[in-house]
């Protein structure tokens, strides 16, 4: 295939490696000729560095470099073109006099495809005579090595062309995943929900950044925490993308935005290009914080409160406790001066003080999702005593293996942070599911490969459980009052089927299709 390439940018320089790699013939262009120059130099050395690591022969090297045609003039006619792919600046009206120079210059066969990672690609087709050639084609930064492209139909957009260009993706090694023409597509919409519910907890004084960074890392087992990656992304492009999503839902509660970022925007601190985001960066930056040591009773009698009835999150702490040397007393109430550990699901500590008429300064939470590294956490109400609060973390720090856990200490708030970070990573991606703008099958490996996540976030739920996600987010709103904690509709009917959150369910349209056309039938 012959693919006309215009921006030679880092997205546009990095499609062409990945296409002219793959065996197409690319024209590579721009407006400013030093870019294509500079991008055809940068792809050649790409190349070459390949070659060095043994990932790619020097022949094949030669081969792909061969492919690039680097093109003076964007508008050039091309006969031959049967692909353009845009990659020029987010912007909608620049955009649009693109593609309606190329339709003047370019066959009516040539489809057209747009790199938008945020515009509406049936925006950006309603500026053409032909709206019906153009769709979203939208690649994730460094191109060759994240290997997920989004698909995205404009409204006009014809039947033919979105398994056209599915084909064409696949066929250079890269997944592609059919999505809706919706605010954020896919990708940056799931990305939301870790981001916006981090900014939450941040608002509520739950913990620090560095914080809640730790315990996404330790218990979740995400490879950044999100405000580490808003410093990576930069905090302008991450405030960007949060409000122009929120709006273009219609203000959606589950994606609202969080009042902290405009100010840290408008002040010049957008992360690791400027110096300081969150945190602060270079050579003479500060060391960062280090957590405090442990330094409380490690021996100090602990009861581990279960609200009605013997939950198996208090057995396993109890077990987990003894196993590791605590003393645990049993029975149903705590002794005079033992601490109170309480798992706390959706809820807060204070909830279960008030209920059950707990020592209030000596009850904390404890979060008994089970964590991906070596990291507990502490929730403590303003009615604590700091001493026990020590000891309590001390407790917590024993392991059965001789090697302490990690104990992070955080302010009382329903369900604490990894519960609520949890809570809205599966959410957000279930009420995508719920839309249809994209299918199950199609979001978790997106997000795996876009984001990182060390698991789907649908698949993520399912390995909690529907019933107990839906008992998680039904705590979460009850205990808050706050929409954006509203149970999806998406995971209350799966958990009320026995259905997995992976599962798509039966469509109408499956019940009214003949035997024959139904698929597996012969």
């Amino acid at each position: 295939m012959r693919i006309r390439i215009v921006g030679a940018g880092a997205m546009g320089r990095g499609i062409a490696q990945w296409a002219a790699v793959a065996g197409h013939t690319v024209e590579l262009c721009d407006v400013r000729t030093e870019a294509v120059t500079e991008a055809a130099h940068f792809v050649r050395s790409m190349l070459e560095r390949a070659v060095q690591k043994g990932r790619m022969t020097a022949d094949d090297a030669t081969s792909a470099v061969a492919r690039l045609v680097p093109l003076e003039d964007p508008w050039a006619a091309g006969p031959e073109v049967e692909l353009v792919i845009e990659a020029v600046r987010e912007d909608l009206a620049t955009k649009a006099e693109v593609f309606g120079r190329l339709e003047r210059a370019l066959p009516g066969s040539a489809v057209f495809a747009t790199n938008t990672s945020s515009l509406s690609v049936t925006r950006i087709a309603a500026a053409l005579k032909d709206p019906a050639r153009l769709a979203g084609l939208h690649f994730f930064n460094p191109v060759p090595l994240m290997r997920i492209v989004e698909v995205v139909p404009g409204a006009a957009t014809r039947p033919d062309i979105p398994p056209l260009l599915t084909e064409l993706v696949e066929s250079c090694g890269h997944r592609a995943v059919t999505v809706a023409d919706t605010p954020g597509f896919l990708i940056n919409h799931a990305g939301r929900g870790l981001v916006t519910e981090a900014l939450a907890l941040l608002e509520e004084n739950v913990s620090d950044p560095a914080g809640i960074d730790r315990i996404a890392r330790d218990v979740l087992g995400l490879r950044m925490g999100p405000f580490e990656l808003m410093d990576l992304t930069g905090l302008d492009v991450t405030a960007a993308v949060i409000d122009s999503i929120w709006e273009g839902f219609r203000h959606e509660d589950r994606l609202r935005p969080s009042y902290l970022t405009p100010n840290r925007v408008t002040a010049g601190l957008l992360g690791r290009k400027t110096g300081r985001g969150w945190f602060a960066y270079g050579s003479e930056a500060p060391a960062p914080a280090f957590e405090a040591p442990v330094t409380g009773d490690a021996d100090r009698p602990v009861h581990v409160f279960a609200a009605a009835h013997e939950d198996r999150e208090a057995a396993a702490l109890r077990e987990a406790l003894s196993g590791a040397g605590a003393t645990v007393e049993p029975g149903p109430r705590p002794s005079a001066g033992a601490l109170v550990l309480v798992p706390v699901w959706g809820t807060t500590v204070a909830s279960a003080v008030a209920a059950h008429r707990l020592p209030a300064g000596r009850t904390f939470g404890v979060d008994p999702l089970p964590a991906a590294g070596r990291r507990r956490v502490l929730a403590v109400t303003p009615a604590a005593e700091p001493a026990a609060a020590r000891d309590a973390r001390a407790v917590l720090a024993r392991a059965a293996d001789g090697e302490p856990f990690a104990v992070s200490v955080v302010r009382d708030t329903a369900g604490t942070v990894a519960q609520r970070l949890l809570a809205s990573i599966v959410s957000v991606s279930a009420s995508i599911a719920e839309r249809a703008l994209a299918a199950p099958a199609d979001i978790d490996p997106a997000v795996t490969t876009g984001l990182g996540y060390p698991v789907g976030p649908l698949a993520w739920g399912d390995r909690i459980g529907a019933a107990r996600m839906l008992e998680l987010h039904r705590a979460l709103y009850a205990t808050t009052g706050d929409p954006r904690h509203r149970p999806t509709r998406w995971v209350t009917e799966r958990a009320g089927l026995g259905l997995a959150l992976t599962d798509p369910g039966t469509s109408p349209e499956q019940c009214l299709a003949n035997e024959e056309d139904a698929p597996g039938t012969v």
